[in-house]
């Protein structure tokens, strides 16, 4: 008998993950399972096509995948078709074979890319129209990476201001070497930044500036399209993705289940405003905490990760709860189970006298579903 996949989908998230370094996963084990060849075949040539209008060679998902073969930054256009057919694979495995519909859980969100696949899939728009926009520039981004450095700035000990992250980048980019800002808010204590040249570099010798003593920065040697950064300005990417996005058909439906935008974090979509929230994804950071903190206060109990190899939106729910169970062991949490926990933020005479965030408490108890693990666990025999 299959595992269940949630025991209440009411109470459930789909998480889409987005563009990474590796992006093949476990792909080409569904491949080889003849319930699932068809659906994943049909995607990966329907995104293949797309790709190819984009590319100046013949592009094939489905070889790629075959042959194990990862994508690199000179084939950012392969990367971005390949996540977004295996994400729309894995959803319609779901409701095709598994007779599991998506669209009953309480909300979708996804990081970067993961964000497009899951408005599409909620019904706002049609992905094979939204996915031409990062495809169109996508080879401007690749150009913008050349000199782009991902540095990780984090702290084990205490939380720190956003606002002082984006007051050092502003900084250093006025010393007119090159621009660096903030891409992501993974928690209050750690944040992606991409910067040009030795900008990363400059930030290092600064942020003790404004920074505690105990915050650190990593800085890697990996190369990324500097999407969700300022860094986008410079070849007019927001305004160009915004004026491809006029003319796209759809965009007047709220979507379902609801969608949250790592914009905010919170679940703005509506009827009116899907283009203008996606004209700003381009350049605004991915506030994915804001985004985490939504689901606990939501009181979401199963997050369900769909794409090939997903690591960011776990890790970050991984480490929260970890996070958590440090915190609160010894001081008398030990002992609760997720109805009590849950049953805090009703109490309203004892939420005043609780932390703001009380509903943090909830992430040890989430479960976490690797979709393409579940869907390999359960396939047809």
């Amino acid at each position: 008998m299959p595992t269940p996949l949630t025991a209440d989908l009411s109470k459930t998230a789909f998480a889409f993950r987005g563009y990474n370094v590796t992006n093949l996963g476990r792909t080409r084990e569904l491949l080889a399972i003849e319930a699932y060849r068809g659906i994943l075949r049909e995607e990966l040539a329907r995104y293949s096509a797309i790709a190819a209008e984009f590319t100046s060679k013949g592009v094939d998902l489905e070889q790629r995948v075959e042959s194990t073969t990862e994508t690199a930054l000179e084939h950012y256009e392969e990367s971005i078709a390949l996540v977004a057919a295996v994400e729309v694979a894995h959803l319609r495995l779901l409701r095709e074979v598994h007779q599991i519909e998506p669209a009953q859980s309480q909300l979708y969100f996804g990081y970067s890319l993961g964000e497009l696949v899951a408005l599409c899939v909620a019904g706002v728009f049609d992905l094979t129209d939204i996915i031409r926009i990062p495809l169109a520039m996508a080879r401007d981004s690749k150009s913008l990476a050349a000199d782009v450095t991902l540095g990780v700035l984090f702290s084990r000990g205490p939380a720190f201001s956003l606002n002082h992250v984006q007051q050092l980048c502003r900084q250093v980019t006025c010393e007119g070497r090159g621009t660096i800002d903030v891409s992501s808010m993974l928690s209050p204590n750690t944040y992606l930044l991409l910067g040009q040249r030795e900008t990363i570099a400059r930030f290092k010798t600064i942020m003790p500036d404004l920074l505690p003593s105990e915050v650190h920065l990593r800085i890697t040697d990996q190369r990324w399209p500097p999407l969700h950064t300022s860094i986008t300005w410079q070849r007019q990417i927001p305004d160009r993705a915004g004026i491809l996005l006029e003319t796209v058909p759809g965009g007047f439906s709220a979507p379902v289940p609801n969608v949250l935008s790592l914009v905010s974090g919170k679940p703005n979509y509506a009827p009116h405003n899907a283009r203008e929230i996606l004209r700003n994804w381009a350049d605004h950071p991915q506030r994915l905490w804001d985004a985490v903190d939504t689901c606990l206060s939501a009181g979401i109990e199963t997050v369900v990760h769909v794409g090939s190899e997903p690591n960011l939106i776990p890790a970050t729910f991984h480490r929260l709860s970890e996070n958590v169970q440090a915190q609160t062991t010894g001081n008398g949490f030990e002992n609760l189970t997720m109805r009590a926990i849950s049953g805090l933020a009703k109490r309203t005479w004892l939420a005043g006298l609780l932390p703001a965030r009380a509903n943090l408490l909830r992430a040890p108890f989430v479960r976490h579903v690797c979709l393409e693990d579940w869907l390999l666990e359960n396939a047809p025999r």
